[in-house]
């Protein structure tokens, strides 16, 4: 199965980290956004696509990969995210760009969350918060749910 994972990981490399972790369950590759090759990406069987959360919402790095991809029958495709605050079940971080992928062809299966150290304002002043995170369970809970992907029909 050919897999790819697009990750934007800016602040503390967590993002990555959660990214590796997945990578090693699926003999995946892990590119930057600007290194997301679009013909590869339409080729893959499944595609990850995972950001640190900035306000709410997902990298616009990763965004704008998905919305320069033209629309067509695509794969699979997940989205990730680490974030220092816990998600919102109502308005998940992953939402909006799961919804992006499903418009581009792609067939969007689960999302993977966890916390992460953010040290962005007001929480810098703190010294930021999620210290320690990803923590061994969090990558362990990453490498479960990519385990949980490779084994989809």
């Amino acid at each position: 199965m050919k897999t790819v994972i697009v990750c934007a990981s800016v602040s503390h490399g967590n993002t990555r980290r959660v990214a590796e972790s997945m990578a090693e369950v699926l003999d995946a590759e892990v590119v930057s956004p600007e290194q997301a090759d679009p013909a590869e990406l339409a080729e893959a069987d499944l595609v990850g696509f995972g950001s640190g959360v900035f306000y709410q919402r997902l990298h616009p790095r990763l965004t704008d990969v998905v919305k320069a991809l033209p629309a067509g029958r695509r794969g699979r495709a997940f989205v990730f995210a680490t974030s220092g605050l816990p998600e919102i079940p109502l308005a998940p971080f992953t939402r909006p760009l799961a919804k992006l992928l499903e418009g581009k062809g792609f067939e969007v299966h689960e999302s993977f969350t966890c916390r992460a150290l953010d040290t962005m304002l007001p929480f810098k002043l703190v010294g930021g918060i999620g210290k320690e995170r990803p923590n061994a369970a969090d990558l362990a809970a990453a490498r479960a749910f990519a385990e949980r992907l490779r084994d989809m029909p």
